[in-house]
């Protein structure tokens, strides 16, 4: 009778769970829908009325993508996720992301001078809220408003080879756009090929100086479509960050009630007689 009356208590939690899951679900699809019929009714490549040349020197801009990755900025409190993400990178991937094979002790002071108000972190969480895919975008100055800005990208080995990298990349080229960049610049290692590939798919002009690579890429003003992109963008991945963090919830509470109910179901009853 207890076994019946905790099954049906699961059940009904379940149901619970998931309706609200399916009502966060549903805002997401929504979201979809929006983001993609707004990137159909709008293009850089469309000028204005009445002055058709307008827009005729700005390069247009790619169209979004089947699958959207849902990237999202990361602020303070993640600081601690971004400092496992960089940990778990092996000696060669570190040396490709910081030009060196940084210790733990190098990635907890590089984490630690983050600055978020400044500079711009982006992020790419799995299911299990990790953070399987990071980029910074540092400002060359002082402040968040500047004419250049550096670009700097990680993706953990098991999470390659799905595009993170380069949606990394086109997040950060159309933030910086947004904010008044012109000019967007990659410092990495000659034999990181992946990166580099990803810099001239963009347009960028790539100068090789032995075993360091540095590449240049001009970016065209900010228009209406990259700061509605954006923000839909945006809005998308936090609710999709939302919706994995409830999901992890309940499957998290779901275990604990398990183990509980397993531990009292092998516990012997006291009108059984002694083994």
């Amino acid at each position: 009778m207890c076994q019946t009356v905790k099954i049906q208590q699961l059940k009904a939690i379940f149901t619970l769970i998931r309706c609200f899951s399916l009502g966060k679900t549903l805002i997401v699809k929504n979201m979809f829908e929006t983001y993609t019929s707004a990137q159909a009714t709008m293009t850089d490549s469309t000028p204005p009325v009445g002055d058709p040349s307008f827009w005729a020197d700005l390069p247009p801009v790619h169209k979004p993508p089947t699958v959207i990755v849902p990237i999202r900025s990361l602020g303070e409190n993640h600081r601690s996720r971004i400092a496992d993400h960089l940990k778990a990178l092996d000696a060669n991937d570190r040396y490709f992301r910081f030009g060196f094979a940084a210790n733990d002790e190098q990635i907890d002071r590089y984490v630690d001078g983050l600055n978020f108000d400044r500079d711009e972190i982006f992020g790419v969480y799995n299911r299990h809220l990790k953070l399987i895919a990071m980029a910074h975008l540092a400002y060359a100055g002082d402040e968040r408003r500047s004419e250049c800005a550096e670009f700097g990208v990680s993706v953990l080995p098991h999470a390659r080879g799905r595009g993170f990298g380069q949606r990394l990349f086109e997040r950060a080229m159309m933030h910086a756009r947004n904010h008044g960049v012109h000019l967007m610049f990659l410092h990495v290692l000659s034999e990181n090929t992946a990166m580099l590939k990803i810099a001239r798919h963009a347009g960028a002009t790539v100068v090789r100086d032995g075993f360091e690579s540095e590449a240049h890429l001009v970016l065209p003003p900010a228009t209406l479509n990259t700061q509605m992109t954006e923000m839909l963008e945006e809005q998308l991945a936090q609710a999709n960050y939302q919706v994995k963090i409830q999901a992890k919830q309940f499957r998290d509470m779901l275990q604990s009630m398990q183990i509980g109910w397993r531990a009292a179901t092998s516990k012997p009853r006291d009108n059984d007689p002694p083994p």
